[in-house]
């Protein structure tokens, strides 16, 4: 089953729904065709064809009565035909007034058939999108990074955008324009099956045509959504870093490489438009073909006396209604086939592996009281043909910290992002003639390989404070709640008295309360680094990672955001990345790093006097400090 179905299939959760709307569009579908039978009396009426005058409604259904069933029942009952009009114009004012009352009422299941099958796609696709942003957000990081957050966000909007059109294309449009082709076709054999078998002749012309269009289509469509998605990702790149964009200068470049990216997006989209725009010219060309051989063959017919003109006028009314209804049945095709697409994009993007560390079977990590431990860790990051890790080996006891020194790229940051499991250490590698193997590594928290536990459970334990601190559209307080569900208010005011931010919060004239812009832009540097200070103080972590949490900001901002890390960090394991001297001389132990390996570790004096490695970076990159 290909991916499109496989989504059609979810609305299927809603069957009462579904069922209604099938059953509405067939009885739309009957109401057309009876309104397309009732049109022959009408005719009769108009023409004279049965005698000289005008027909009336008593004999016409007197012809239908004399008629016998199969199952020996009469199509009218003779008590209705004795209440039936006389007159001629009275009957054709009744024919007249039922037509109207039918095609009021097949209004009436036509709106209905919209109603519900919108409200289907609808939920249906709320459904999806929760589910598609579930599977993200999920993923591993490894995997953001190499196909970019611009990628995911591009399925996530334009691709369910796309499955949207197809799921209203296939059930408020497809299927009642199908059942009212059907059911214009059943009243054309009603009046005379011979001639309206003529029109079928046509029909797996026109299937072949549809499949053939379909397919180029999905395929333009597909390249179509990768071209939005790389358009996508360049608007956001220059809109988030518009500072940078116009202190360089660069406008004139991000617009041409915006330019380049739309002319992609308009290529493929051209092809779509080719496609689609052959099916409609196609389909007229073999229907105006098809009429032409049918009123042939008519006129000939009628010339001979073996057909009444009024029937064949009837069948003329009736085919061109079924085509009518037919006929937009390829461009919902085509649209089908777009969002068979948008599908299989999506359906990447939902079938891409979680993090491990999600199962529920997984148990809980113990609160860390003892050690933390890297063994013999290597990790390569994707795409990359060189380790960011080498061999790491390292113990740190509870209650310790330790900060992590060295030149930018040495992998200090990445070393403690395997400790919440932003990734993982590289799986084993088995030797090979021209390089030796090395074992899996891991981490251990207090002798315990944390890919044992589940991933929450680690992640409870860890609380991190970040160069660029991120805060989410909100107001102060739900920032500092952030990932703690039910904190009170106390909590929360505590924290951030902690973290020295609860007097600035005050200082607002709604406290609390006060909206930050999109990530954090109203507040200062150090205001929104004294933040995630108070979120990471409210969940109370063991452990506290600090990866150069005060290099972006002033002198008393840094020594009130250290006075409050000290305060929060006592009995607890702190890991720091910093270049500050200050920082490093109130560790408990130093580590260096170069080139994704620890060369050496211990206090600053010690360092000073054994280390070159820690020599040159406490001159060069601690010595203004």
């Amino acid at each position: 089953m290909s991916p499109f179905w496989r989504f059609a299939r979810q609305m299927l959760r809603y069957r009462c729904q579904v069922a209604w709307s099938i059953a509405l569009a067939f009885v739309t579908a009957g109401s057309l065709g009876a309104g397309l039978v009732a049109i022959g009396p009408v005719l009769n009426s108009l023409l004279g064809e049965h005698h000289k005058g005008l027909s009336t409604l008593a004999e016409e259904s007197n012809a239908l009565g004399g008629l016998a069933l199969p199952w020996g029942r009469e199509p009218i009952p003779a008590w209705v035909i004795e209440r039936l009009p006389e007159s001629p114009s009275t009957s054709l004012a009744v024919i007249m007034a039922g037509i109207f009352v039918l095609t009021v009422f097949g209004a009436f299941t036509t709106f209905m058939q919209q109603y519900l099958s919108l409200n289907i796609v609808n939920r249906t696709m709320t459904n999806i999108r929760r589910e598609a942003f579930h599977r993200v957000i999920r993923r591993p990081l490894r995997d953001i990074v190499v196909g970019g957050p611009s990628d995911a966000i591009s399925r996530l909007m334009q691709d369910t955008a796309a499955l949207t059109g197809g799921f209203s294309a296939l059930l408020s449009k497809f299927l009642p324009q199908l059942t009212k082709g059907i059911g214009a076709l059943a009243a054309a054999f009603y009046v005379d099956w011979r001639l309206a078998a003529l029109s079928l002749v046509i029909g797996p012309v026109l299937f072949l045509i549809i499949r053939s269009l379909g397919k180029r289509v999905k395929r333009a469509s597909k390249a179509s959504l990768a071209s939005q998605s790389r358009l996508y990702q360049a608007a956001a790149e220059a809109l988030q870093g518009l500072r940078v964009v116009k202190v360089h200068s660069a406008e004139r470049y991000e617009a041409g490489r915006f330019h380049s990216f739309n002319k992609a997006v308009l290529q493929e989209n051209n092809r779509v438009r080719t496609s689609r725009a052959l099916a409609s010219p196609l389909v007229e060309l073999l229907t105006v073909l098809a009429a032409g051989v049918i009123a042939l063959i008519a006129a000939n017919n009628i010339r001979v006396g073996a057909i009444d003109a009024s029937v064949v006028i009837q069948i003329f009314i009736a085919l061109g209604a079924a085509g009518a209804s037919l006929k937009p049945l390829t461009g919902f095709a085509n649209d089908i086939q777009q969002s068979s697409a948008a599908a299989e994009r999506l359906s990447e993007l939902m079938r891409a592996p979680p993090e491990p560390g999600h199962d529920q079977a997984l148990p809980k990590l113990p609160r860390h009281a003892v050690s933390i431990e890297f063994k013999d860790v290597w990790l390569t990051y994707p795409g990359s043909d060189r380790p960011a890790l080498r061999g790491i080996n390292f113990t740190i006891r509870h209650g310790l910290t330790v900060a992590f020194v060295g030149a930018n790229g040495c992998g200090k940051t990445s070393l403690l992002s395997l400790l919440p499991r932003l990734f993982d250490p590289d799986p084993e590698v088995p030797s090979t003639p021209n390089e030796p193997g090395r074992p899996h590594g891991s981490v251990l928290i207090d002798g315990q390989d944390i890919a044992r536990f589940a991933v929450r459970s680690v992640r409870r334990q860890i609380g991190v404070v970040t160069q660029e601190t991120v805060l989410f559209q909100g107001t102060i307080r739900s920032n500092i709640a952030y990932g703690s569900e039910g904190a009170t208010e106390q909590a929360i005011v505590h924290a951030a008295t902690q973290s020295r931010a609860h007097d600035f919060i005050t200082a607002t004239p709604k406290g609390y309360d006060t909206v930050v812009g999109e990530q954090g832009l109203t507040l200062s540097g150090g205001q929104r680094q004294r933040l995630a200070i108070a979120r990471a103080i409210l969940r109370d972590p063991p452990i506290l990672i600090l990866d150069e949490a005060t290099s972006m900001v002033d002198a008393d901002s840094e020594a009130a955001i250290n006075d409050a890390i000290n305060r929060f960090g006592r009995g607890k394991t702190c890991l720091i990345v910093a270049h500050r001297l200050s920082t490093v001389l109130n560790a408990d132990l130093i580590v260096v790093m170069d080139q994704g390996r620890i060369v050496d570790s211990g206090r600053h004096a010690e360092l000073l006097e054994r280390s070159p490695e820690y020599r040159l970076i406490a001159q060069r990159q601690m010595q203004a400090s």
